[in-house]
């Protein structure tokens, strides 16, 4: 069963923007944490930001002030708006759900790649 899947990833010149979204099932879209992580290449997976079910957003201090995250309730779908990308910003990008900030309790999807600028 398909738990989440993201989605938007791409190639981007410097200071580009990009908007990844990321799809969840019903049953796990309201977790108290839904966010996103990414993984660059030869690294470990780390937290980028999150949001609960209330709209309280964590960010971590490498893409604060830089991205947005956001949920569409109705869509079951959080989105990662990412502006000001740099080259550091590449890697692949993974959604997840957790029980509290920065946690997640699903095995991960396949993620989506993004490029930034070399």
């Amino acid at each position: 069963q398909v738990y989440l899947a993201e989605s938007g990833g791409g190639l981007v010149e410097a200071g580009g923007s990009l908007r990844l979204s990321c799809a969840l099932h019903e049953n796990i879209f309201n977790f108290n944490a839904v966010g996103w992580y990414r993984q660059a290449p030869g690294g470990e997976r780390e937290f980028v930001a999150d949001i609960n079910v209330g709209g309280r957003t964590n960010y971590a201090e490498s893409v604060q002030g830089r991205f947005t995250i956001s949920r569409d309730n109705l869509a079951n779908t959080v989105y990662l708006q990412m502006n000001s990308l740099k080259a550091e910003d590449t890697a692949v990008y993974y959604c997840n759900a957790g029980l509290s900030s920065r946690t997640y309790s699903f095995p991960w999807g396949r993620g989506t790649q993004v490029t930034g600028p070399s």
